[in-house]
């Protein structure tokens, strides 16, 4: 069987909590060096860090630029920013409606085009966040979704595209116990008896993605509780 993949440096976007900030423990404890852009610097002002507005792709292409040269070039980037504005969506502004789109599928794109240059000289990994809902839709989610189904098509294009050349992998998860549900009315908040993903148990399983040895790739992965509603 052939090793591991080191990991080396491992860029996150939303590292700064959520599932980003597990991912980022988990790469540290395997020996990698995680290095985050997020709208904010992490609490731990010892990782490696970038701020950017990933609604900006400009300010994406900046970022990676930076931590290039304050950390080195990624062995690999995982895509964990995300946003959602919930709701009907005639009673969705255009501005905020659109954001979410931008965030969590042109900041996708706009970091791994800025990426791309390096993996390819280490035939290096990609992984992109979607969700459960980038394969089935729910109502009141038509800005998720429509960013989410995106990501999706993405990603499967991209691994066509980049075939023997850099990693690609589709992470699909189902609901985690994350501040992503915080400031939404009850409606789209979670009820109290939810069960949710740990995003640790979510990061271990994108690190063995990332740790598949070269020529070798997870393509696409779902991670959700057994009871998952949105899934299959």
């Amino acid at each position: 069987m052939s090793e591991q993949r080191d990991l080396g440096v491992v860029y996150i976007t939303g590292g700064s909590s959520g599932l980003g900030a597990a991912l980022v423990a988990a790469v540290e404890k395997a020996g990698g060096v995680p290095a985050v852009i997020d709208r904010v610097a992490p609490e731990d002002a010892t990782i490696a860090h970038a701020v950017a507005d990933l609604a900006d792709t400009e300010a994406a292409h900046q970022a990676v630029a930076e931590l290039v040269s304050t950390v080195g070039p990624p062995q690999a980037v995982v895509t964990a920013a995300g946003t959602d504005a919930c709701g009907p969506l005639a009673e969705i502004d255009a501005q905020t409606w659109e954001r979410v789109v931008r965030v969590n599928l042109f900041g996708t794109a706009a970091v791994i085009r800025a990426c791309l240059p390096h993996l390819e000289r280490t035939r290096g990994t990609v992984v992109t966040v979607a969700s459960t809902l980038g394969l089935r839709p729910a109502g009141d989610a038509t800005a998720y979704c429509a960013s989410k189904f995106g990501v999706v098509g993405f990603t499967r294009a991209l691994a066509m595209e980049l075939a023997g050349r850099v990693g690609v992998t589709l992470l699909v998860p189902g609901g985690m116990r994350t501040h992503f549900f915080d400031g939404r009315t009850e409606q789209y908040r979670p009820g109290p008896d939810a069960q949710l993903s740990d995003p640790a148990d979510v990061a271990h399983a994108v690190l063995s993605a990332l740790q598949m040895p070269v020529g070798c790739e997870v393509r696409e992965l779902v991670v959700a509780t057994s009871t998952e509603p949105s899934w299959p």
